[in-house]
């Protein structure tokens, strides 16, 4: 009965439909980058740009109170800046910090949590808190909508002009100098758009949720995959998996959309590694079976 009326209103109420579509497009681009994140192991990172996005979101909002609002009427605008000063500061202190690089994360969450308090306090906005904590894709509006088509547009166009020279410099970057390949320009690239891509999703999934909507379906997918194309795309089909069962499971229980898809993304990553383990107990000799135990 709730599966149908989920259905129906679906279909006949625009902001579920809009919110189905954001979810789809978002369903793509968080494995997709999400892919990249993980072959440079940086899963940290996503974290990292939310919360400096947090920054920008916390400034419009304290913006408003000051009377100043006509001019960033939507967070977005300004989270979606200070998303990509974060990736530029984090990429300065990497390479200023080479031999520790984690570090520059640590920097830039820190200085983000920090002003983030600082201007929340001050616009004393406690309703916006928690939807940019947590997230809820049911609000997307239509300017929201035309930031994630353009996003995805952007993205994409960039994946197929510069795919293969990012791939590379991920996977090896003395390697693809060797093949003439500018690691810090397509580095750069891939942070611009890794700062973009957080700050959309930051409605939709909340500051502590964007993480693990773009890296727990990559890791589902390497339990299945045979190379760096099929476990993005196993990773794709499980998050977009998540998200259509996450919408029914927010519309079901009335909680939030974001945490419900990363929920059933936990959900599936559980049953993939459980199966994978089972089946490769199924292959192996006994002996070998009781070393995999103990």
């Amino acid at each position: 009965m709730i599966t149908c009326s989920f259905f129906t209103d679906l279909f006949s109420n625009w902001f579920m439909l809009r919110a189905l579509l954001a979810g789809v497009i978002l369903g793509v681009l968080a494995p997709l980058i999400g892919s990249i994140v993980v072959v440079r192991r940086l899963s940290f990172i996503a974290d990292t740009l939310g919360h400096f996005s947090l920054v920008g979101v916390s400034f419009s909002l304290f913006l408003s109170t000051l009377g100043v609002s006509a001019l960033f009427e939507e967070p977005l605008f300004l989270g979606l800046i200070f998303s990509v000063v974060g990736g530029l500061l984090i990429e300065l202190f990497r390479r200023a910090y080479r031999n520790y690089k984690e570090i520059s994360m640590v920097i830039v969450i820190s200085l983000g949590t920090a002003l983030s308090a600082i201007f929340f306090s001050k616009a004393k906005a406690t309703g916006s808190i928690y939807t940019y904590l947590f997230g809820s894709i049911l609000t997307v509006n239509n300017y929201y909508m035309y930031a994630i088509l353009i996003t995805a547009g952007l993205v994409g166009l960039l994946f197929l002009i510069f795919g293969k020279q990012i791939v590379s410099v991920s996977f090896d970057e003395t390697s693809a100098k060797f093949l003439g390949i500018n690691g810090n320009i397509f580095q750069l690239i891939f942070m611009v758009m890794l700062s973009v891509v957080v700050s959309v999703m930051l409605e939709s999934a909340g500051v502590l949720l964007v993480s693990s909507m773009m890296i727990i379906p990559v890791a589902a997918g390497m339990k299945l995959g045979w190379s760096f194309r099929s476990t993005l795309t196993i990773a794709i089909v499980f998050s977009e998996l998540s998200v259509l069962f996450g919408l029914w499971v927010s519309y079901s229980l009335n909680i939030p959309s974001g945490a419900a898809i990363v929920s059933i993304n936990i959900i599936i990553l559980l049953v993939v590694t459980l199966i994978k383990r089972f089946a490769d107990k199924k292959r192996l000799p006994s002996s070998e079976i009781e070393q995999l135990n103990e």
